[in-house]
């Protein structure tokens, strides 16, 4: 189950590379919820109906995408590990460059969690404006 748990991984950081909502609706089970680790206005819960909108959001907020550089994918029953990078430019020009480790937690195949551990304090002053520019529950959660 852990190859195929690590392409599903891999399929979600793809659908928010791309800001394709589709692709991540097929990733993640009915009660998929993410919490961002950290300090940081960005940091807190999202449910599965903010998960889908805030990688729609990351179409228009990025247009070039993530550009992601994967690192480390290490699996283990239900559990999937993902160390990357990120190196988008954002929609106002400016560049956006952020180190993450993802751990997803799996249920029938689908992600039913995610912890999100990154420098929230950087996406606090770089993506929460345009985020909340598309709407308040994109840039601080629900």
């Amino acid at each position: 189950m852990s190859a195929a748990n690590k392409q599903v991984a891999l399929d979600f950081l793809k659908a928010m590379d791309e800001g394709d909502a589709a692709l991540m609706d097929r990733c993640i089970g009915p009660d998929a919820e993410t919490f961002t680790k950290g300090f940081g206005q960005v940091s807190g819960w999202r449910n599965r109906e903010t998960m889908l909108a805030t990688t729609a959001a990351f179409g228009s907020v990025m247009p070039g995408g993530f550009r992601l550089k994967i690192g480390k994918v290490i699996g283990e029953g239900d559990m999937v590990v993902v160390e990357f990078e990120g190196n988008a430019v954002l929609s106002n020009g400016e560049p956006y460059c952020n180190q993450y480790v993802f751990v997803f937690t799996f249920e029938n195949g689908k992600i039913r969690q995610l912890n999100e551990y990154f420098c929230t304090v950087l996406a606090d002053s770089k993506i929460l404006p345009l985020l909340a520019e598309q709407g308040d529950e994109l840039a601080h959660g629900n």
